[in-house]
């Protein structure tokens, strides 16, 4: 690999490179990533979309989410009708600005069974859950967490039922020290979600380095620390 070739892979900006089909040629380390949150023909998609009229290179700045990552814009190329390459740019997020989360080893059903008990007493809701039994015990500020959890549940204590899920994240990893982890994540849905506790829940993720996607669920990323 050139020397050029590895600022292309190491980029904190996902790159892939696609047949005219839409088959992937070639991705970058982030781009791999990537992949785990959404699908090759999404993004294939995708560059088709922003692509120029004509061969070329063209820019486009517009928000884009998939999952736990957020792009401001993205630049798609071509120079004939066999490949077609699409960058994308990320926004400042989570995985720039967090540091490796401390704490202690915990059992994360035994704080979700916790906060389901806090929140179903004197509550008309009937509360569900499916947990993924293979999840170890990992490492995380027990006391931060069950406040986030708690914030999640009165953003969805009205509903009539509420479903928990605990569950592994199929080829989604982040980066601490140099030193890749699996991600979990604890997911909470309703009918509804109150809009504005939902705002102030972001707000208390952000401020506490968690990343909580927020949509017709809300998901809390965890990663798989056990030591």
């Amino acid at each position: 690999m050139t020397f050029e070739q590895q600022w292309l892979e190491y980029d904190y900006n996902p790159f892939i490179l696609f047949s005219v089909n839409g088959k992937i040629i070639s991705v970058n380390a982030e781009a791999q990533f990537l992949l785990g949150s959404t699908t090759a023909k999404t993004l294939f998609e995708l560059a088709q979309t922003y692509a120029s009229i004509s061969f070329g290179f063209k820019t486009t700045f517009i928000e884009i989410e998939y999952g736990r990552y957020k792009f401001f814009g993205l630049t798609v190329g071509y120079e004939d009708e066999e490949q077609i390459g699409v960058k994308l740019y990320q926004a400042p997020s989570f995985k720039l600005n967090t540091k490796k989360p401390e704490g202690e080893l915990t059992n994360i059903f035994t704080i979700t069974d916790l906060c389901i008990a806090t929140n179903s007493i004197n509550s008309k809701s009937t509360y569900t859950k499916s947990y993924d039994p293979t999840i170890p015990e990992v490492v995380v500020n027990s006391n931060l967490l069950i406040k986030i959890l708690n914030k999640m549940y009165s953003c969805v204590s009205k509903n009539e039922v509420v479903n928990t899920k605990v569950f592994y994240r199929i080829g989604e990893h982040i980066k601490f020290e140099e030193k890749k982890y699996s991600i979990f994540s604890i997911t909470i849905s309703a009918e509804d979600i109150d809009a504005k506790k939902a705002g102030e829940l972001k707000a208390l993720a952000e401020s506490s380095n968690y990343y909580v996607e927020i949509s017709k669920a809300l998901t809390i990323n965890i990663p798989m620390i056990t030591s």
